[in-house]
């Protein structure tokens, strides 16, 4: 990092308020809808509510503080002041220079959460220009915070003024259910099927590419258009969304452009400050419902099946590579291998890849290696990045990109944005993707995207007129 880029972090890290008001209270009996009420209140023009693991829940709002770097430039915000620097093609790099000078500043122990668009992974891993020039990262440093554990809430805030807002919100009681416009399963799935022609279409064109030697896997994705009207409830989707699905993290936001309500299958990383760093692929999927024989059929099906297998054993050796590739020698090791996971409207091959740091690599080094993750890109992730450029229809965006919660001390964790729905500007939309191989048919991989949407369609919440 440059002297001059340098002195702009410190600058800007300087005039960042700290959250010197801290209050515990009680515990709440429904964090999930407690955190979603608070994002419901219009605190801020940018918040995020980000269920941790262990049932632990966070929400952060704000809008004086923030960065957001893209493939040329990097922009912080802070008390109305603009501070601007060139990324030169490197936005991590700088995105990682600007949220440690917090930490340089003083300010330790201090959270930021934020998001990565998937169009990242072209700067990491293949062509600089197929990046585009939108945002690739944003980050808020919230002026106020929020975590909603079993046993306490607690409230950090830059000064009583905010303290009070969110303690007297906390104060109120429960409302009472809102009506919203709800799908109809025959509605739900129609979204489910929208695009699949297309799609089928753009499998056999990755097949094919497979078989002529371009690439070993791609995770082929299509997207799926909501209608203008009725416009999706966020908020209401979350809820509704939440208490159906299992998932490994999920998230509500309006943040850097992005409106996002998800329920992530799996973490890209998660790092911890004294180093150990662990990555979750999952790979290999089979429906899962209400019937428990069914399900144990499926689950039976899936471990057996030699495309799930070899599909899963290849994102593992691939994972295996990516954090041998920033961590310790000797330390590397798959602490659980080929479990399934009951993920909503699905079941999934499971494992975990975990390592420790070497002393010259921090968390960044470590999403930077890691990212996007390889169940969302394919095998390599260069081959695969050059495939899906070919084949799918336009920048994923934040889908198969991540949406993370970490610290000034070290910490980081990162959600794999999958099972989302997705808003920017007037538009909103689903998307869902399958990894395609060479033993891949067009039929099968249409079945998954639809089994994978069914975790988010049918719990879709529009606002009633």
């Amino acid at each position: 990092m440059s002297t001059g880029s340098r002195n702009i972090w410190e600058a800007w890290a300087r005039s960042v308020a700290p959250l010197v008001r801290v209050n515990t209270g009680e515990p709440c009996p429904d964090p999930a809808a407690t955190a979603t009420r608070l994002a419901q209140a219009g605190l801020a023009d940018q918040y995020m509510v980000y269920e941790a693991e262990g049932g632990v829940w966070h929400f952060a709002a704000g809008s004086a503080v923030s960065v957001t770097a893209g493939s040329t430039a990097i922009t912080a915000q802070s008390g109305g002041r603009t501070w601007t620097s060139r990324t030169d093609r490197q936005p991590l790099t700088a995105f990682a220079a600007a949220l440690s000078a917090l930490r340089d500043a003083g300010d330790e122990g201090r959270h930021f959460y934020g998001w990565a668009a998937f169009e990242l992974a072209h700067l990491l891993h293949a062509d600089a220009a197929t990046a585009g020039e939108q945002p690739l990262l944003h980050a808020l440093i919230p002026s106020v915070e929020v975590t909603l554990t079993g046993d306490r809430t607690v409230v950090r805030a830059v000064d009583e003024a905010w303290a009070r807002k969110v303690a007297d919100l906390l104060a109120e009681p429960p409302a009472g259910r809102t009506a919203h416009d709800e799908p109809t399963p025959e509605r739900a799935e129609d979204v489910i099927a929208t695009g699949t022609a297309a799609y089928g279409r753009a499998v056999s064109r990755t097949v094919g590419d497979i078989h002529a030697g371009l690439l070993e896997k791609a995770v082929v994705s299509r997207k799926v258009p909501l209608p203008a009207e009725p416009r999706p409830d966020f908020p209401a989707t979350y809820l509704a969304g939440r208490r159906a699905n299992t998932p490994a993290r999920s998230y509500l936001m309006d943040l850097g452009g992005y409106r996002a309500t998800g329920f992530s299958p799996e973490t890209v990383l998660e790092v911890g400050a004294e180093g150990r760093v662990s990555t979750q692929p999952l790979a290999g999927t089979r429906a899962r419902g209400a019937d428990p024989a069914e399900n144990e059929r499926r689950r039976a099906e899936l471990l057996s099946d030699p495309k799930e297998i070899h599909e899963h054993a290849v994102s593992v050796r691939l994972a295996w590579d990516e954090m041998a590739a920033v961590c310790r020698p000797g330390s590397v090791a798959v602490e659980e291998f080929m479990a399934v996971r009951p993920r909503g409207s699905v079941q999934h091959l499971a494992s975990r890849v975990t390592g420790r740091l070497r002393p010259d690599c921090g968390p960044w080094d470590a999403f930077a290696s890691l990212f996007p993750a390889i169940t969302a890109t394919g095998v390599s992730k260069r081959d695969a990045l050059h495939a899906l450029a070919r084949h799918e229809d336009g920048p994923r965006g934040l889908y198969g990109g991540a949406v993370f919660r970490g610290s000034t001390d070290g910490d980081l964790d990162a959600a794999l944005v999958l099972r989302t729905l997705i808003g920017a500007g007037d538009e909103a939309w689903l998307r869902a993707g399958a990894g395609v191989t060479a033993q891949s048919s067009p039929e099968r991989e249409i079945e998954e995207t639809c089994e994978k949407l069914r975790s988010v369609a049918p719990y879709l919440r529009f606002a009633a007129d």
